[in-house]
């Protein structure tokens, strides 16, 4: 008998055994005070998979979607897997040409956005070839759910393997394009499972849900986790810092990027009594500060989990859960996931002793398979014998701690978002009166990095900084517009004329202390 590899399976066979208990508690939105329970998860995304099934979609075509977070959009994640199709999430901050470049490179045949978008949403879509376009708003309205409503509630799983794919994630490139990395049903669901074991999910755990869930984080890493735990989800549309510590009386898990951890820190109610039924608080997506780390230790006797994993990858380190498998040391990242493969090399493809930086590979059955449409590309970020590149710097130590310590592609990591310099240059750079710029990212207390342009003009133009940013975000989205916009006399560079950003990086290291 074939065994159905399909995620949703999965993440369904976990439901606890009575539907009617609460699955996910709405604290915030139009929405607020509601309760879904399991019956009803399990229910509408039934109706909205057979939505799809009646659309008579190629197998395996990819479903665009940039909505608000809401519970429905919940819904049609799990849907679409139960469908078996590709799901595809798109930041809600994205402006117009970076949607038009996602529609074009994926070509999806049904797009899903917010109903304030429709109209230029539809237009980009259609013309892209798109056969379909929903919307899906915040206080479950939009044609979506019109549609769905019609459908019968019970739907069995679309048959998929272990390697189909399953999401496509759009990630920051050398290029500055953005590059589709491609995760598979059984990526997802090794990992989830890994990390169900490994971050030691309990009977009775519930999340507080305060992520977006168009990123790895808050979709695949802690949606995951609830679902396969059968725990019930804390569900924030928005991080309110103090109605977040409000609802810790009735959770025992919380995820986060380490800028809400400093943003919970600001608030006097963060107390060990507020926190006192919390078993667990995660870091990732951003390097935490070890100020952030000791703070938290100190006001709340709690020390934070960090871990490190990337959009083509999921998880791949964490600092240990249980005390028998070692300390949570800050600083560091922990220890690579059970069944997870990572090594250190040196610039010339040789292993690093223990304690030296080198570019850190890693290999295993959360691994994305490629790149979409970009077979030339997967080629380059993988190794001969079949490690990936992550284009990140590190160490291990001799007891399997890595630290991180830089990242070889010149990413900049804002608020748990990936940021690529070239594509911000590229908009700077077609600017009236502008000759070149560097974009930079440097230490920010709060972000964790600040994104900074340093930007030369041609002779005799004269350019406004502000007038500048402005104009940038009207074109791209709001995390990666600069905080502060220079303008020099020139770049400095070196013997071979490449701009040093690591002179500007130092130079401008202190802004925003």
């Amino acid at each position: 008998m074939t065994v159905n590899a399909n995620l949703f399976s999965a993440l369904r066979a976990a439901f606890p055994a009575d539907l009617s208990t609460t699955a996910v508690d709405v604290a915030d939105g139009p929405q607020a005070g509601a309760k879904y329970t399991w019956s009803d998860i399990d229910r509408g995304t039934a109706m909205l998979a057979n939505l799809l099934d009646r659309l008579q979609l190629p197998a395996g075509s990819r479903v665009a979607v940039q909505t608000e977070k809401s519970v429905e959009a919940l819904m049609l994640y799990l849907a679409v897997l139960r469908a078996g199709h590709v799901f595809l999430p798109l930041n809600t901050a994205y402006q117009e040409a970076e949607i038009a470049y996602f529609i074009g490179n994926a070509e999806p045949a049904v797009v899903v956005c917010s109903p304030k978008n429709f109209a230029w949403v539809s237009r980009i879509a259609f013309s892209a070839g798109t056969g379909h376009v929903f919307t899906l708003g915040e206080a479950r309205d939009g044609s979506l759910l019109e549609r769905a409503a019609a459908q019968s509630d019970t739907h069995t799983p679309a048959v998929r393997g272990a390697d189909d794919l399953a999401a496509i994630l759009y990630t920051s490139g050398t290029t500055g394009r953005s590059k589709g990395a491609m995760l598979s049903h059984g990526n997802l669901l090794s990992n989830a499972t890994t990390l169900k074991s490994y971050w030691d999910w309990q009977p009775g755990d519930v999340l507080i849900h305060a992520l977006p869930i168009f990123h790895v984080h808050g979709l695949f890493v802690a949606v995951h986790g609830a679902l396969l735990n059968g725990s019930p989800m804390v569900w924030f549309g928005k991080f309110d810092p103090k109605a977040a510590i409000a609802r810790m009386a009735g959770a025992t898990v919380m995820m986060g990027v380490p800028t809400l951890y400093v943003r919970m820190l600001a608030e006097p109610s963060l107390t060990r009594a507020a926190v006192k039924n919390m078993r667990l608080f995660i870091s990732g997506s951003a390097p935490l500060l070890v100020e952030t780390f000791d703070s938290w230790t100190e006001r709340t006797g709690h020390v934070l989990l960090e871990r490190y994993g990337m959009s083509e990858t999921v998880m791949l380190t964490s600092n240990p859960c249980k005390p028998q498998d070692g300390a949570r040391r800050r600083g560091t990242v922990g220890p690579a996931l059970p069944g997870v493969g990572l090594r250190v090399m040196d610039d010339d493809g040789k292993p690093c002793a223990a304690g030296d930086i080198g570019h850190i590979q890693v290999k295993g059955p959360n691994v994305f398979s490629g790149y979409w449409r970009m077979p030339e590309k997967t080629a380059e970020e993988f190794t001969a014998d079949g490690w990936f590149k992550t284009g990140d710097v590190g160490k291990v130590e001799s007891d399997g701690y890595v630290t991180i310590v830089g990242r070889s592609k010149d990413l900049i990591i804002s608020g748990g978002y990936n940021i690529y310099p070239a594509e911000i240059e590229g908009f700077i750079n077609d600017m009236p009166g502008v000759a070149e710029s560097a974009v930079i990212g440097v230490p920010h207390p709060d972000f964790g990095e600040g994104v900074v342009a340093v930007v030369v003009a041609h002779p005799g133009a004269t350019l406004d900084g502000a007038a500048m940013i402005a104009r940038l975000k009207a074109s791209i989205a709001n995390f990666k517009v600069p905080k502060h916009l220079f303008v020099v006399a020139d770049l400095p560079r070196n013997a071979m004329g490449k701009v040093q950003k690591n002179l500007l990086r130092a130079q401008h290291k202190g802004l925003f202390d």
